[in-house]
């Protein structure tokens, strides 16, 4: 497996995470496809209404910088689901591996 995988986890502000999950499926993750960006797996936290995470896989690390750039700086972000998806987030920690430890993880 290459390239690399960027783990996100996120903790929202408390009782923000149905209407998070709800606005990043109906309207972040279409626009994360539409702009090419390989969504591997997201979900709300089993043990924490108000926990999140989100994996992305890229092909290198310049390519996830370039990607995000794009995508963070389009005027579709901005003037889309920006303000209620960044309303909703306390803290965020972005944890960068390269990808073949993710086929490693499990056994």
């Amino acid at each position: 497996m290459d390239g690399i995988v960027e783990i996100r986890t996120y903790t929202l502000k408390p009782g923000s995470g149905a209407g998070f999950h709800r606005t990043f499926v109906e309207d972040a993750l279409p626009m994360l496809e539409r702009w090419g960006v390989d969504v591997v797996a997201f979900r709300p936290s089993l043990d924490d209404d108000d926990a999140y995470f989100l994996m992305r896989a890229y092909r290198s690390v310049d390519e996830r910088q370039q990607s995000q750039d794009a995508f963070y700086g389009s005027d579709e972000w901005r003037n889309g689901p920006r303000e209620a998806i960044v309303s909703k987030i306390e803290t965020l920690i972005s944890v960068v591996v390269p990808a073949e430890l993710m086929s490693r993880a499990g056994g």
